[in-house]
């Protein structure tokens, strides 16, 4: 028996906001609860949904974890581009440039990477 990744949660502070961004960002659509939460979904069988969670405080520290986003269709730079224009910003977390990757904030500072190539080989 193994566990799989069924869903990622974000504590936010604007729902609206996080919502449009990570809808967008995504591709998915966005089911509001009525208890002031947000379910962003696919619709593909199998994909992970997002839950954003309301919490009163903003974000203060680092995540401790992060996804790492593959660009699905066009380049790395040009999805950079289009993330910035949603509301997404640049995260300095020591990287010296070298990486594979490109560290993103969301509108409320979490970090995620877009990752340069093709997807891992580990997946099938």
């Amino acid at each position: 028996m193994t566990s799989r990744i069924r869903q990622w949660t974000i504590d936010v502070h604007d729902l609206d906001v996080m919502a449009e961004f990570w809808s967008q960002a995504l591709g998915y659509q966005v089911d509001k609860g009525g208890d002031g939460s947000a379910k962003l979904f696919s619709g593909q069988p199998g994909d992970p949904t997002v839950w954003l969670q309301p919490t009163a405080g903003a974000k203060r520290d680092k995540n401790r974890t992060h996804p790492d986003l593959n660009v699905t269709d066009g380049d790395v730079d040009t999805e950079v581009d289009r993330l910035l224009g949603l509301g997404a910003r640049h995260a300095d977390v020591g990287q010296t440039g070298e990486e594979g990757f490109v560290v993103l904030a969301d509108p409320e500072g979490n970090e995620f990477c877009l990752l340069y190539g093709p997807p891992s080989k580990y997946v099938g």
